[in-house]
């Protein structure tokens, strides 16, 4: 059962920071009613805020209780039907619009078949994409994996290039959508730091662990040759440690925060993190073809 919230308590729980934890109860439904004869300009120019600023409010907290869905035929048809990128204002889908939807319509039709996630309160929904997303990323490593070989190009630039982007579109999308919908940066950043943990930690020592014990079984040695390693890694580290000190130079007063900001702070630091990331691909390329010499 929904209630409606007034102007005047919807500005009023934004101020005490408990804004998000009444919407994520899920027994409310957010809109800005007006409190007698009080009129809504006046009681959110009253409390600090714009007209704006609540009419974003509003429209964020009512998406979040109507994200998901309770059956296959929605899928199907949200699948099928060709919506306009920018949600905030209702307008027909622009050529770009339609260009995209049929683009990816292969893989919204797939993804349509995951059970909706009115179904065991999500958890189906959630286990079954996982398990669907680890297929199309398997299938983007050996695609690139193939493509790299086609054009002759070696093994570990074809790793660090076209395997490991396409891999991580995924992880590249998540991340978007953490930093528009979340109020905090923890979200955006921790996806990407997550999923390299994952990768590291999870990823390779599983798969080390077993080789390591069927090779033992069979009484033999498992060992791997580093190769291009150490001088990759290095750069890596040395990239990722830049970009923690571009983080914490973000947090200054005059851009105030990891994400967004400023229109040309944002742009510079996604221009320089770009950079960073081209850096490492050409110092990685050129050591692997003895261009320079590594370690």
């Amino acid at each position: 059962m929904f209630r409606f919230l007034t102007t005047a308590e919807l500005i009023e729980m934004v101020k005490n920071e408990r804004f998000w934890e009444y919407v994520e109860s899920m027994d409310v439904f957010i809109t800005p009613l007006v409190n007698g004869n009080e009129s809504e300009e006046n009681s959110a120019d009253e409390n600090g805020i714009g007209d704006n600023t609540v009419d974003k409010l509003v429209q964020r907290a009512n998406a979040s209780l109507l994200i998901g869905t309770t059956s296959w035929k929605e899928q199907f048809v949200e699948a099928l039907t060709v919506s306009a990128s920018d949600e905030t204002e209702e307008k027909d889908p622009s050529c770009t619009d339609y260009f995209l939807h049929f683009i990816t319509l292969f893989w919204k039709l797939a993804f349509a078949f995951v059970p909706p996630t009115g179904i065991l309160k999500g958890y189906v929904c959630f286990l079954v994409s996982i398990f669907v997303i680890g297929i199309v990323t398997a299938v983007i490593g050996d695609v690139a994996s193939h493509f790299g070989a086609t054009l002759g190009i070696a093994d570990s630039v074809t790793a660090i290039v076209f395997v490991a982007l396409g891999t991580s579109i995924p992880d590249t999308f998540a991340s978007k959508v953490a930093a528009i919908q979340d109020k905090y940066a923890d979200a955006s950043v921790g996806n990407v730091t997550g999923s390299n943990a994952v990768n590291v930690f999870l990823g390779i020592g599983v798969a080390w662990s077993i080789a390591a014990i069927y090779h033992s079984y069979h009484g033999n040695y498992f060992r791997v040759k580093p190769g291009n390693l150490a001088f990759s890694v290095t750069i890596f580290c040395s990239g990722a440690a830049i970009t923690i000190i571009v983080l914490l130079i973000r947090r200054s007063k005059s851009i105030g925060g990891e994400l967004g900001g400023p229109t040309v702070p944002k742009y510079l630091t996604s221009a320089f993190l770009f950079f960073i990331w081209l850096m490492y691909l050409l110092l990685s390329t050129l050591e692997v073809y003895d261009v320079i010499k590594g370690f």
